[in-house]
């Protein structure tokens, strides 16, 4: 028998579990369960990625210099305070690292990117989870939770499942009442979708406080979840503190060099933003139409919730659409929801008979 003891927080973790990916029998099913670009990536990060197949014998750039330069360019931000990492997954992980000890309390709202929760409960923290109102983030809720013991709080913004946000003024509410001594990491995974005018990332206040840091991420808008490439915008006493953390070579030269073309690509990103913004418009008069609930969405997804006066439910109905070759994924916490993502437009119409299909049996 092994005496290797694992450490404590871990064993309280189940893995992570990806959306699906494969129906049986199916050859090309319409997968719509992890939020990515039906679009795939640009043309112009394609060319960039197959371009480095003639140099993967040497190591990747291990400042980033090139990506950060043109993430810096395209969002107006110091390049120096820019970290890049093995998707925004791995930055939230060193941010932990960084800043959590054991017996901390991280501060988090009831929805949100798993993977803060499985980092924070293997260094040692304790979670502490916040409700949400009306499927949004409750600014009210979390401050109530606030302790001298809170160090680490993070939000995603836009939120998922449920594809909602909190202002920019909400954000400076939470972020003014939290601990001097607490990181506030704002996840902005789905920005780039988001057009309301009282949005904000979270950049201008890393740019005001010491404690705060955004993650985003090329998984989404940009099509290349496949390449795992995230960055952060930091203060730069935080990049003094992760860059000895962060290993030497922690993002691969193809990746880099696919997302520096990607994040240049403005015209190919406003038209995703404008597709998915359209789409999201019709799908929801689509479904309330057919007496399915739908959460408000900014992002590049939505949530359903099927009306159990009618026998419905988001297992029977995520059952139909695999049926019909379409891959959703159950979110929300009960057996009432069910979470798609927005996809190309012979996908989209497909998800509407189908759910028009399955709420008249």
């Amino acid at each position: 028998m092994s005496k290797l003891q694992a450490v404590p927080g871990v064993l309280q973790l189940s893995p992570y579990v990806q959306g699906q990916s494969v129906i049986e029998g199916v050859e090309t099913p319409i997968k719509l369960s992890s939020n990515e670009s039906s679009h795939g990536p640009s043309p112009a990060a394609i060319e960039a990625f197959q371009a480095t197949a003639s140099v993967l014998n040497r190591y990747p750039d291990g400042s980033q210099s090139a990506l950060r330069q043109a993430i810096g360019e395209t969002f107006g931000l110091d390049a120096s305070r820019i970290i890049c990492g093995n998707g925004s997954d791995e930055l939230i992980q060193m941010m932990v690292r960084a800043y959590v000890n054991q017996g901390d309390q991280v501060l988090l709202s009831e929805n949100g990117f798993v993977m803060s929760n499985i980092h924070s409960i293997a260094q040692g923290a304790a979670l502490v989870i916040a409700p949400e109102k009306n499927y949004c983030v409750d600014v009210d809720a979390l401050l109530d939770r606030v302790t001298e013991k809170t160090r680490f709080c993070t939000i995603a913004n836009p939120n998922n499942p449920t594809g909602t946000y909190i202002s920019g003024q909400e954000m400076r509410r939470l972020h003014a009442g939290l601990p001097e001594n607490c990181l506030l990491l704002i996840d902005d995974a789905y920005a780039e979708y988001v057009e309301q005018e009282d949005y904000e990332d979270g950049s201008a206040l890393v740019d005001e406080f010491e404690n705060v840091v955004m993650t985003r991420t090329f998984s989404k808008i940009y099509g290349l979840p496949s390449l795992r490439i995230g960055w952060a915008y930091c203060p730069a006493s935080v990049v003094g503190v992760v860059g000895r953390i962060r290993t030497p070579f922690n993002t691969n030269g193809p990746a880099l060099a696919a997302a520096e073309a990607a994040v240049k690509d403005h015209h190919y990103v406003a038209n995703i933003r404008k597709h998915n913004n359209e789409w999201l418009t019709k799908i929801t008069s689509a479904v309330e139409e057919m007496g399915i609930a739908i959460v408000p969405s900014v992002a590049n997804f939505y949530l359903l919730k099927f009306p159990e006066s009618r026998g419905k439910s988001g297992s029977s109905a995520a059952d139909y659409l695999k049926a019909q070759g379409i891959i959703p994924r159950p979110a929300g916490g009960s057996d009432q929801y069910l979470r798609i993502t927005v996809g190309l437009d012979h996908e989209n119409l497909a998800v509407l008979d189908a759910l028009s299909a399955y709420m008249d049996q």
